[in-house]
């Protein structure tokens, strides 16, 4: 075991259910092991202001394991590498503040809960000598290293539940049904919630598609009777030689907002189906909310595995769902990379067979 004292715990990027669930997890094992926890306001931000940091004491985390969103609040940014901070204290150099804070916090390692722009983060702080251990964090599910990451659960749950009402209405009124549900590079939400909520059409960006497939589908459904179609998309995928639809491009520490995939996938249908269509944007609803009984148990199992490798001397690595156990993955081998749905994923082969179309 090696000397830890104190350590600091932060969230960056996009909330997920399940972020207070790890908090939780690693303020009471810290707490058990002797070892006490700062708490990182509006993820590095916390150290870089003054002020944005707090002690977290296990009374601070009580009754939050079921609650969704970050007690310590989150920023979605670009590379932060690459600016300089103002701060009442004068202007510095990102990097140089964030360690200078840490020594003067006196922490002695951090927790990292992120997805891949927050990992990629720590990775270069780690590179400069700052202890730290990452837990994955993304609804999308896209982080390589780990089977399935805290939120993505909640979000599938969310937009299955969705997907299920829109059935109903659908049926009402004999129309098609386009669901825009998130996932920017990759498709595991509308994969699972389109077989979980059975769709007809599932979109996902790593299989661009073509309307007039889709188009085929639902006049196949019509003419064997089924007078209603549902039709799920990932805001990232996009028809065969085009483009995402982007709602705003990227900008100075911003990266471009998709929006619109659902919306445009409606105006392709219509003419070719002649049918009445109407598109539902689940977006930031399927971050919020309560997580799911296997997030909160799994946010809980990163936290705690966490902490457990900080006290054993372990560094650079992120916790890893790799069932039935949670193991260590150097951040090196993840930062960079994405999990992507391979194309002969056997939920994808399941979904063919039952004659859900891809658009291909």
């Amino acid at each position: 075991m090696t000397s830890i004292r104190k350590i600091g715990v932060l969230t960056g990027g996009g909330d997920a259910p399940g972020l207070n669930a790890v908090i939780r997890a690693v303020v009471k094992t810290a707490h058990n092991a002797g070892v006490s926890v700062m708490g990182l306001e509006d993820s590095f931000d916390g150290l870089i202001f003054r002020g944005k940091a707090r002690p977290l004491e296990p009374k601070d985390v009580t009754g939050i394991l079921r609650m969704g969103g970050t007690i310590l609040g989150t920023v979605n940014r670009g590379d932060p590498f690459a600016v300089t901070i103002d701060t009442p204290d004068g202007t510095f150099n990102y990097s140089d503040r964030v360690q200078e804070m840490f020594r003067a916090l006196e922490l002695d390692a951090l927790v990292c809960i992120g997805g891949d722009g927050t990992l990629g983060i720590a990775y270069r702080f780690h590179q400069l000598g700052i202890p730290l251990v990452g837990v994955p964090k993304t609804i999308d599910n896209d982080i390589v290293g780990t089977t399935s990451c805290f939120g993505f659960d909640t979000a599938v749950a969310c937009a299955t539940d969705a997907i299920d009402r829109l059935h109903t209405t659908a049926a009402a009124h004999r129309r098609v049904m386009v669901v825009e549900v998130m996932g920017r590079h990759a498709g595991w939400i509308a994969l699972h919630a389109g077989v979980a909520g059975g769709a007809d059409a599932i979109l996902i960006p790593e299989i661009p598609y073509d309307p007039q497939k889709v188009a085929d589908c639902i006049l196949r459904r019509d003419r064997w009777g089924a007078r209603f179609s549902i039709v799920v998309i990932a805001e990232g995928a996009k028809p065969i030689g085009g483009n995402v639809a982007v709602r705003s491009k990227a900008s100075a520490g911003y990266a471009e907002r998709l929006g619109g995939a659902g919306a445009r996938l409606m105006e392709e249908l219509e003419p070719l189906i002649e049918k009445e269509t109407r598109c539902v944007v689940l977006g930031h609803l399927q971050r919020g909310g309560a997580p799911t009984p296997f997030d909160r148990t799994l946010a809980t199992r990163f936290g705690g595995k966490a902490v457990e490798l900080l006290l054993k001397g372990v560094r650079g690595m992120m916790v890893a769902n790799r069932p039935p156990d949670i193991v260590p993955v150097p951040l090196a081998d993840v930062v960079g990379k994405q999990r992507t749905v391979p194309l002969d994923n056997d939920l994808i082969a399941t979904a063919r067979a039952l004659g859900v179309s891809f658009g291909d």
